[in-house]
């Protein structure tokens, strides 16, 4: 089940108030090149790209965290009873399904982590998580970015980026222009969009 396009933006806005931050803009962006993306495949669904990559990050309603936001999201949409919103809580941090490449603390308890793993373990990846994936690491707060500077920035800010997910990124990218025979940085508007006010 998913939450219309309203209630998903009722439910970014509600995080927002909990914990402010550049994250509502960046939910946005990827929100706007996920629908971009489904829309110029031909065979996607829209709406549910949009509303995907609007709340792939819920998580973060419930503070800062790194890793603990993966969990916190997750949690999050089942107790809603947004199972395909949950698995993208999920799915979007961990490109090759393994959580050894993720750039972050491991701020989660031993419990919360084998909930993680456990879930994880289990799912197997369609087209809409890996253009999730691939949206979130498009997109800035400010609006979309170049997928390697992006990393760069990653990187630096981290001291490093697991090769196999910059690889992945990068497969992902030309996976889905090839799909839509088109430039990901035309159909995602990346030179003219900004995300608006929430």
């Amino acid at each position: 089940m998913l939450p219309t396009r309203e209630e998903a933006l009722k439910l970014i806005r509600d995080g927002l108030l909990f914990n402010p931050g550049p994250w509502g803009k960046h939910c946005l962006t990827a929100a706007h090149c996920a629908e971009k993306i489904a829309s110029a495949c031909g065979d996607m669904d829209v709406e549910k790209a949009y509303i995907l990559g609007l709340l792939h990050d819920i998580g973060r309603k419930f503070g800062v965290r790194h890793l603990g936001h993966v969990y916190d999201g997750y949690v999050y949409m089942k107790s809603l009873g947004y199972d395909e919103v949950a698995k993208i809580c999920l799915t979007h941090s961990f490109n090759n399904h393994t959580i050894d490449e993720y750039i972050g603390k491991f701020d989660v308890t031993d419990e919360e982590l084998t909930i993680i793993k456990t879930e994880l373990a289990k799912t197997i990846y369609d087209e809409y998580d890996r253009l999730i994936q691939l949206c979130d690491c498009l997109a800035g707060a400010e609006g979309v970015l170049d997928i390697e500077n992006r990393m760069n920035d990653v990187k630096k800010r981290y001291g490093f980026y697991p090769q196999d997910k910059w690889n992945s990124n990068i497969n992902l990218k030309q996976y889905f222009e090839g799909k839509m025979n088109k430039d990901i940085y035309l159909i995602c508007e990346k030179d003219t969009f900004a995300p608006g006010d929430l």
